[in-house]
């Protein structure tokens, strides 16, 4: 039989506080991000103002008697009022003036809108548009709807003209021939090419716009209709025994060929561009060394509101604003420690990645998250978050923080080389390599080894695919073609 007993037990549980939860989150916010989320800090929360508002706004408003709330406490063992926040239910207080009256940041909104996309439209929207325009009978109207409904983004139409007919009974009743009528018609549409259904008749479509005495025209849209593949296969010779036609037309006529766009619905875009905001800028100094500067662009101007906060009693009334205070303080510390680990952590960086800067890729040293830990006394935890999504303007161009970061490989006298200098000398060395007698992974993999670095020859044939590099054999065609 089962009786019911007490148990005391004594045992140690890490928990994470809110103030901790907020600075790992504002660690981790990239830059644009953050700006958003302060942002909205500034809407809800009184006690933070934009530091670009006027400091001769007057005296603060004198708070109004206090009115009875419910208060829910984050934390039930700590009753003062400065404790973890409470929420008010119901608080009729109405400030004559918010944040939300003045930007925290305007200049620099208005610089990110110049940039902005403005046309904003889709293909879709883009081709509809033109549609209006194009005074079609309402039939016909209603067919090229539903042929732009069937183009993919890359501007070709990917359903059958029966698919089509079918999505459009029994509005219309139509066949394909009807339908292909009207597909002539949006094929004139701008980009050149949109409603192609292969590559071939895409090309065709922007060959038909070019001057019909052009050089080499009548190749080129024989090459689009039949031989497409052997230009892609680089079948130079059997290209030449197939057409029968001079040398220099069938090199005006793979110009033309490949001055076509393979995908018009590209050229149209609805989503606005993603720019990158540096946060930190690395510059050489007079005497030869390296400085790490944040961009001061990216940090929040904002501030604690000393008229509202100097208003605020001790006593127990008011507590709603008491805990948007003691929010607002967490909020300017969190800040403040993110900026100092960016900051500890990027100078880190550079000191262990000056050969970088001054000799380029090649130069890259190997590092990983544990190195950079133990030299600022922080987590690996805390490093991944600060080096994601945070990038850093050098005199060789702007790299994401976790760019630096590479796996090692042992030389053969003991010392490492990164991946990434790897990648850049198997690119250099190609890219140095005569044309007509390109090098083969293992020759690559011979030459590395003469240098000391000791990598197989599938290593160096997985990096060159992830360079995007073609094979030698393929290489060795592309030259010839070339000549």
């Amino acid at each position: 039989m089962l009786k019911p007993s007490l148990q005391l037990r004594i045992g140690q549980q890490l928990t994470m506080t809110p103030q901790l939860q907020q600075a790992i989150r504002l660690l981790q916010l990239p830059a644009l991000e953050l700006q958003a989320h302060i942002r909205e800090l500034l809407e809800s929360n009184i006690m933070l103002e934009a530091e670009d508002e006027a400091d001769d706004a007057g005296p603060a408003p004198e708070l109004p008697p206090p009115v009875e709330a419910t208060v829910t406490s984050a934390a039930a063992a700590d009753q003062d009022a400065d404790a973890n926040s409470a929420e008010a239910v119901e608080d009729h207080w109405e400030p004559t003036a918010g944040p939300s009256d003045t930007p925290w940041n305007g200049d620099d909104d208005d610089r990110v809108q110049e940039f902005a996309d403005g046309r904003g439209e889709t293909l879709q929207e883009y081709l509809l548009g033109q549609l209006e325009l194009a005074r079609l009978p309402p039939r016909a109207l209603g067919i090229a709807h539903a042929i732009v409904d069937a183009i993919s983004d890359d501007g070709y139409l990917i359903e059958p003209l029966e698919e089509i007919a079918n999505t459009l009974r029994p509005e219309i009743l139509c066949g394909p021939d009807e339908i292909e009528a009207v597909l002539k018609r949006v094929q004139q549409l701008d980009p050149l090419g949109v409603g192609a259904r292969t590559v071939g008749e895409c090309i065709e479509l922007q060959l038909a716009h070019v001057p019909p005495d052009t050089l080499g025209l009548a190749t080129a849209i024989q090459i689009a209709r039949y031989h497409l593949e052997k230009v892609a296969n680089r079948e130079m010779t059997s290209l030449r025994r197939e057409l029968r036609v001079a040398d220099e037309e069938i090199t005006a006529a793979l110009l033309l060929v490949r001055s076509c766009h393979p995908r018009p619905g590209a050229t149209v875009s609805g989503s606005a561009p993603d720019y990158v905001v540096p946060d930190v800028f690395v510059r050489r100094t007079d005497a030869g060394g390296w400085t790490v500067e944040i961009n001061a662009a990216t940090l929040p101007r904002v501030r604690l509101n000393q008229g509202y906060a100097s208003v605020i009693g001790r006593g127990t009334s008011h507590a709603s604003m008491r805990a948007q205070l003691q929010e607002a303080r967490w909020l300017l510390k969190s800040l403040e420690i993110r900026n100092e680990t960016l900051t500890k952590v990027a100078r880190s960086i550079v000191e262990r990645q000056t050969a970088f800067l001054e000799q380029g890729p090649e130069a890259m040293r190997p590092m990983i998250l544990k190195d950079i830990a133990e030299a600022v006394s922080m987590h690996e935890s805390t490093i991944s978050r600060v080096t994601s999504g945070k990038y850093m303007h050098t005199p060789r161009g702007v790299f994401e923080l976790r760019y630096f970061f590479s796996s090692q490989v042992e030389g053969a006298d003991g010392s490492g080389t990164s991946s990434t200098a790897i990648r850049a000398k198997i690119r250099k060395l190609i890219k140095d390599e005569d044309a007509a007698s390109p090098l083969s992974d293992g020759r690559i993999a011979e030459l590395l080894s003469e240098e000391g670095i000791p990598v197989a020859r599938r290593t160096v044939a997985k990096y060159r695919e992830g360079l995007g590099i073609a094979p030698s054999n393929e290489r060795r065609r592309a030259g010839h073609s070339q000549m």
